[in-house]
């Protein structure tokens, strides 16, 4: 499954779905530099952190800054990218 097909498939209304994906792009921009540049290490890479980035929304931050912060963090801990 790609990201975001697997943001668009979770059960947010819209504006808060809208939050989720720009921080899930923000949160992107800012891990892509620790991700190797095969392609599917990239795909690997985008569906962890799309997991990650719906988990923290369901436990309710739906802040796009917070919630990019969040998920770089979890991101970066998962793969031991501290």
């Amino acid at each position: 499954m790609k990201p975001r097909q697997l943001i668009r498939g979770a059960a947010f209304p819209p504006d808060e779905l809208n939050v989720i994906y720009k921080a899930f792009d923000d949160a992107w921009a800012e891990v892509t530099p620790d991700v190797s540049a095969r392609a599917s290490a990239i795909e690997a890479a985008r569906l962890s952190l799309a997991t990650i980035v719906l988990s923290l929304a369901k436990a309710g931050h739906v802040e796009r800054d917070s919630l990019r912060a969040a998920a770089v963090d979890a991101y970066r801990f998962k793969h031991r990218l501290t």
